[in-house]
Protein backbone atom coordinates (compact mmCIF):
# COMPACT_ATOMS: atom_id res chain seq x y z
CA UNK A 1 0.00 0.00 0.00
CA UNK A 2 1.35 3.42 -1.00
CA UNK A 3 0.22 4.99 2.28
CA UNK A 4 2.23 2.49 4.34
CA UNK A 5 5.28 3.22 2.18
CA UNK A 6 4.75 6.92 2.87
CA UNK A 7 4.69 6.21 6.62
CA UNK A 8 8.05 4.46 6.36
CA UNK A 9 9.46 7.55 4.65
CA UNK A 10 8.51 9.74 7.62
CA UNK A 11 9.50 6.96 10.08
CA UNK A 12 6.01 6.48 11.56
CA UNK A 13 4.82 2.92 12.34
CA UNK A 14 1.56 2.05 10.61
CA UNK A 15 -0.28 1.55 13.92
CA UNK A 16 0.82 4.96 15.22
CA UNK A 17 -0.45 7.05 12.32
CA UNK A 18 -2.67 9.99 13.25
CA UNK A 19 -4.96 12.31 11.35
CA UNK A 20 -1.93 14.49 10.60
CA UNK A 21 -0.33 11.71 8.54
CA UNK A 22 -3.65 11.00 6.83
CA UNK A 23 -4.01 14.68 5.93
CA UNK A 24 -0.42 14.95 4.67
CA UNK A 25 -0.81 11.85 2.51
CA UNK A 26 -4.00 13.18 0.89
CA UNK A 27 -2.32 16.55 0.23
CA UNK A 28 0.74 14.80 -1.18
CA UNK A 29 -1.40 12.83 -3.65
CA UNK A 30 -2.89 16.11 -4.84
CA UNK A 31 0.52 17.56 -5.72
CA UNK A 32 2.66 14.61 -6.82
CA UNK A 33 2.89 12.80 -10.14
CA UNK A 34 2.06 9.16 -10.83
CA UNK A 35 4.87 6.68 -11.28
CA UNK A 36 4.26 5.39 -14.84
CA UNK A 37 4.70 1.75 -15.75
CA UNK A 38 6.25 2.85 -19.04
CA UNK A 39 7.35 6.15 -20.54
CA UNK A 40 4.74 8.05 -22.53
CA UNK A 41 5.15 7.84 -26.30
CA UNK A 42 2.18 8.73 -28.48
CA UNK A 43 0.24 10.40 -25.65
CA UNK A 44 3.06 12.79 -24.67
CA UNK A 45 1.67 15.66 -26.76
CA UNK A 46 -1.98 15.19 -25.79
CA UNK A 47 -1.61 14.48 -22.02
CA UNK A 48 -3.72 16.95 -20.06
CA UNK A 49 -5.28 18.59 -23.14
CA UNK A 50 -8.90 18.60 -24.34
CA UNK A 51 -9.98 16.60 -27.36
CA UNK A 52 -11.74 19.01 -29.77
CA UNK A 53 -14.23 16.37 -30.96
CA UNK A 54 -15.30 14.65 -27.74
CA UNK A 55 -14.62 17.65 -25.45
CA UNK A 56 -13.06 15.17 -23.01
CA UNK A 57 -9.66 15.76 -21.36
CA UNK A 58 -6.84 13.34 -22.02
CA UNK A 59 -5.41 11.74 -18.89
CA UNK A 60 -2.25 13.27 -17.47
CA UNK A 61 0.14 12.10 -14.74
CA UNK A 62 -1.73 13.71 -11.84
CA UNK A 63 -4.00 11.94 -9.36
CA UNK A 64 -7.61 12.99 -9.91
CA UNK A 65 -9.87 14.01 -6.98
CA UNK A 66 -11.91 10.82 -7.35
CA UNK A 67 -8.75 8.73 -7.08
CA UNK A 68 -7.73 10.54 -3.88
CA UNK A 69 -11.21 10.07 -2.41
CA UNK A 70 -11.08 6.36 -3.24
CA UNK A 71 -7.66 6.12 -1.61
CA UNK A 72 -8.98 7.77 1.57
CA UNK A 73 -11.93 5.36 1.69
CA UNK A 74 -9.65 2.32 1.29
CA UNK A 75 -7.25 3.51 4.00
CA UNK A 76 -10.11 4.26 6.38
CA UNK A 77 -11.57 0.78 5.81
CA UNK A 78 -8.15 -0.79 6.39
CA UNK A 79 -7.70 0.94 9.75
CA UNK A 80 -11.33 0.34 10.74
CA UNK A 81 -10.79 -3.40 10.27
CA UNK A 82 -7.71 -3.47 12.51
CA UNK A 83 -9.26 -1.23 15.14
CA UNK A 84 -12.27 -3.55 15.40
CA UNK A 85 -9.96 -6.59 15.46
CA UNK A 86 -7.98 -5.07 18.33
CA UNK A 87 -4.68 -5.19 16.46
CA UNK A 88 -4.37 -1.62 15.25
CA UNK A 89 -4.25 1.95 16.56
CA UNK A 90 -6.84 3.55 18.80
CA UNK A 91 -7.76 6.22 16.25
CA UNK A 92 -8.36 6.13 12.51
CA UNK A 93 -5.93 8.40 10.60
CA UNK A 94 -8.67 9.18 8.06
CA UNK A 95 -11.43 10.73 10.22
CA UNK A 96 -14.87 11.87 9.21
CA UNK A 97 -15.55 15.53 8.60
CA UNK A 98 -16.43 17.48 11.73
CA UNK A 99 -20.07 17.74 10.67
CA UNK A 100 -20.19 13.92 10.35
CA UNK A 101 -18.56 13.00 13.65
CA UNK A 102 -21.16 10.74 15.13
CA UNK A 103 -21.44 7.02 15.65
CA UNK A 104 -22.22 5.45 12.24
CA UNK A 105 -25.67 3.88 11.96
CA UNK A 106 -26.52 4.90 15.54
CA UNK A 107 -30.27 4.99 14.83
CA UNK A 108 -30.36 2.62 11.88
CA UNK A 109 -33.70 1.07 10.98
CA UNK A 110 -33.06 -2.64 10.36
CA UNK A 111 -35.54 -2.55 7.49
CA UNK A 112 -33.54 0.08 5.61
CA UNK A 113 -30.26 -0.47 3.70
CA UNK A 114 -27.03 0.77 5.24
CA UNK A 115 -25.69 4.03 3.87
CA UNK A 116 -22.18 5.45 3.81
CA UNK A 117 -20.66 6.82 6.99
CA UNK A 118 -20.41 10.35 5.67
CA UNK A 119 -17.87 12.67 4.12
CA UNK A 120 -14.23 12.17 5.03
CA UNK A 121 -12.34 15.17 6.31
CA UNK A 122 -9.49 15.20 3.76
CA UNK A 123 -11.56 14.41 0.67
CA UNK A 124 -11.01 16.90 -2.17
CA UNK A 125 -14.02 18.37 -3.89
CA UNK A 126 -15.05 16.68 -7.12
CA UNK A 127 -16.11 19.10 -9.87
CA UNK A 128 -19.51 18.49 -11.42
CA UNK A 129 -19.34 17.30 -15.00
CA UNK A 130 -21.83 16.70 -17.74
CA UNK A 131 -22.37 13.04 -18.67
CA UNK A 132 -20.08 11.84 -21.43
CA UNK A 133 -22.83 11.33 -23.96
CA UNK A 134 -22.26 10.59 -27.65
CA UNK A 135 -24.60 11.91 -30.29
CA UNK A 136 -26.09 9.45 -32.77
CA UNK A 137 -23.71 10.74 -35.44
CA UNK A 138 -20.62 10.18 -33.28
CA UNK A 139 -21.91 6.75 -32.26
CA UNK A 140 -22.28 5.77 -35.92
CA UNK A 141 -18.72 6.93 -36.61
CA UNK A 142 -17.35 4.87 -33.72
CA UNK A 143 -19.30 1.78 -34.76
CA UNK A 144 -18.09 2.10 -38.36
CA UNK A 145 -14.48 2.27 -37.16
CA UNK A 146 -14.65 -1.15 -35.49
CA UNK A 147 -12.91 -3.93 -37.39
CA UNK A 148 -14.59 -7.16 -36.26
CA UNK A 149 -18.01 -8.60 -35.49
CA UNK A 150 -16.81 -9.36 -31.96
CA UNK A 151 -16.06 -5.69 -31.29
CA UNK A 152 -19.36 -4.62 -32.83
CA UNK A 153 -21.26 -7.09 -30.64
CA UNK A 154 -19.59 -5.91 -27.41
CA UNK A 155 -20.21 -2.20 -28.01
CA UNK A 156 -23.77 -2.94 -29.18
CA UNK A 157 -24.46 -4.62 -25.84
CA UNK A 158 -22.85 -1.74 -23.93
CA UNK A 159 -24.81 0.99 -25.74
CA UNK A 160 -28.12 -0.83 -25.27
CA UNK A 161 -27.98 -1.83 -21.60
CA UNK A 162 -25.20 0.24 -20.02
CA UNK A 163 -23.32 -2.72 -18.52
CA UNK A 164 -19.78 -2.26 -17.23
CA UNK A 165 -16.94 -3.49 -19.41
CA UNK A 166 -15.90 -6.09 -16.82
CA UNK A 167 -19.47 -7.41 -16.68
CA UNK A 168 -19.63 -7.92 -20.45
CA UNK A 169 -16.17 -9.48 -20.62
CA UNK A 170 -17.14 -11.99 -17.93
CA UNK A 171 -20.05 -13.39 -19.96
CA UNK A 172 -20.13 -17.03 -21.03
CA UNK A 173 -22.03 -18.70 -23.84
CA UNK A 174 -24.83 -19.74 -21.48
CA UNK A 175 -25.37 -16.10 -20.50
CA UNK A 176 -26.97 -15.21 -23.85
CA UNK A 177 -30.73 -15.71 -24.09
CA UNK A 178 -31.65 -14.88 -27.69
CA UNK A 179 -35.30 -15.83 -27.26
CA UNK A 180 -36.00 -13.17 -24.63
CA UNK A 181 -33.17 -10.86 -25.79
CA UNK A 182 -31.48 -10.95 -22.38
CA UNK A 183 -27.87 -11.36 -21.27
CA UNK A 184 -26.73 -12.46 -17.83
CA UNK A 185 -23.92 -10.54 -16.13
CA UNK A 186 -22.34 -10.61 -12.70
CA UNK A 187 -22.74 -7.11 -11.28
CA UNK A 188 -19.50 -5.32 -10.61
CA UNK A 189 -20.30 -4.23 -7.06
CA UNK A 190 -22.68 -6.77 -5.51
CA UNK A 191 -21.32 -9.77 -7.48
CA UNK A 192 -24.94 -10.80 -8.03
CA UNK A 193 -26.22 -12.33 -11.25
CA UNK A 194 -28.64 -10.17 -13.22
CA UNK A 195 -30.35 -10.54 -16.59
CA UNK A 196 -30.21 -7.36 -18.67
CA UNK A 197 -32.12 -6.57 -21.86
CA UNK A 198 -30.20 -5.75 -25.00
CA UNK A 199 -30.93 -4.64 -28.55
CA UNK A 200 -31.71 -7.08 -31.33
CA UNK A 201 -28.70 -5.77 -33.27
CA UNK A 202 -26.39 -6.85 -30.45
CA UNK A 203 -27.58 -10.45 -30.73
CA UNK A 204 -27.22 -10.37 -34.51
CA UNK A 205 -23.59 -9.24 -34.27
CA UNK A 206 -22.97 -11.87 -31.60
CA UNK A 207 -24.29 -14.62 -33.87
CA UNK A 208 -22.14 -13.38 -36.76
CA UNK A 209 -19.12 -13.38 -34.44
CA UNK A 210 -19.83 -16.93 -33.27
CA UNK A 211 -20.21 -18.14 -36.84
CA UNK A 212 -16.55 -17.28 -37.44
CA UNK A 213 -15.35 -20.34 -35.51
CA UNK A 214 -15.17 -19.20 -31.88
CA UNK A 215 -15.81 -21.85 -29.16
CA UNK A 216 -19.53 -22.54 -28.78
CA UNK A 217 -19.28 -24.33 -25.43
CA UNK A 218 -21.87 -22.57 -23.20
CA UNK A 219 -19.59 -22.94 -20.15
CA UNK A 220 -16.56 -21.13 -21.61
CA UNK A 221 -16.06 -17.36 -22.01
CA UNK A 222 -18.03 -15.78 -24.84
CA UNK A 223 -15.38 -13.32 -26.08
CA UNK A 224 -12.04 -14.57 -27.44
CA UNK A 225 -9.02 -12.91 -29.01
CA UNK A 226 -5.88 -14.03 -30.81
CA UNK A 227 -2.68 -13.22 -28.92
CA UNK A 228 0.92 -14.09 -29.71
CA UNK A 229 2.46 -16.40 -27.09
CA UNK A 230 6.10 -16.41 -25.98
CA UNK A 231 6.69 -20.17 -26.20
CA UNK A 232 6.87 -20.36 -29.98
CA UNK A 233 3.35 -21.43 -30.93
CA UNK A 234 2.49 -18.21 -32.75
CA UNK A 235 -1.01 -16.81 -32.43
CA UNK A 236 -3.19 -18.57 -29.85
CA UNK A 237 -6.84 -18.02 -28.97
CA UNK A 238 -7.52 -16.91 -25.40
CA UNK A 239 -10.35 -15.19 -23.50
CA UNK A 240 -10.57 -11.48 -24.11
CA UNK A 241 -9.49 -9.26 -21.21
CA UNK A 242 -9.78 -5.55 -20.46
CA UNK A 243 -6.43 -4.69 -22.08
CA UNK A 244 -7.57 -6.26 -25.35
CA UNK A 245 -10.77 -4.20 -25.16
CA UNK A 246 -8.77 -1.04 -24.56
CA UNK A 247 -6.75 -1.87 -27.67
CA UNK A 248 -10.01 -1.96 -29.65
CA UNK A 249 -10.76 1.61 -28.58
CA UNK A 250 -7.17 2.72 -29.17
CA UNK A 251 -7.41 1.66 -32.80
CA UNK A 252 -10.79 3.36 -33.27
CA UNK A 253 -9.62 6.52 -31.52
CA UNK A 254 -6.50 6.70 -33.68
CA UNK A 255 -8.69 6.52 -36.79
CA UNK A 256 -11.26 9.08 -35.58
CA UNK A 257 -8.84 11.33 -33.62
CA UNK A 258 -10.98 10.94 -30.49
CA UNK A 259 -10.53 9.61 -26.95
CA UNK A 260 -13.63 7.49 -26.44
CA UNK A 261 -13.84 4.69 -23.89
CA UNK A 262 -16.29 1.97 -22.89
CA UNK A 263 -17.54 4.18 -20.07
CA UNK A 264 -18.78 6.71 -22.63
CA UNK A 265 -21.16 4.03 -23.88
CA UNK A 266 -22.49 3.53 -20.35
CA UNK A 267 -23.22 7.27 -20.01
CA UNK A 268 -24.85 7.35 -23.43
CA UNK A 269 -27.03 4.33 -22.66
CA UNK A 270 -28.22 5.87 -19.38
CA UNK A 271 -29.23 9.16 -21.03
CA UNK A 272 -30.96 7.38 -23.90
CA UNK A 273 -33.00 5.36 -21.41
CA UNK A 274 -33.83 8.45 -19.33
CA UNK A 275 -35.22 10.19 -22.43
CA UNK A 276 -37.29 7.20 -23.52
CA UNK A 277 -40.91 7.86 -22.52
CA UNK A 278 -41.61 4.11 -22.54
CA UNK A 279 -39.20 3.57 -19.61
CA UNK A 280 -39.85 4.74 -16.08
CA UNK A 281 -37.06 6.10 -13.90
CA UNK A 282 -37.27 2.90 -11.86
CA UNK A 283 -36.64 0.84 -14.99
CA UNK A 284 -33.64 3.01 -15.87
Amino acid sequence: MVQLTGLRVVDVPWNQATSAEGRDFALWLGTTFKVPNAARTVSTVTAGTINPITKKPYLDDRYKPRTIRHSNAVIRSFYTFWIEAGGGPLVNPVPLARSERRRPHAHHNPLDPYRGEGRLRCNPRVPRRRPRQMSDERWNELFAALRSNRDRAIVAFAISNGAWASELLGMKGADVDRGDQLVRVVRKGAQAEQWLPASAEAFIWTRLYQSEGTPLDPQVPLWWTLRRRDHGVGLARQPMNYEALRAVFRRANALLETNRSMHDLRHTAALRMARDKRLSLRDV
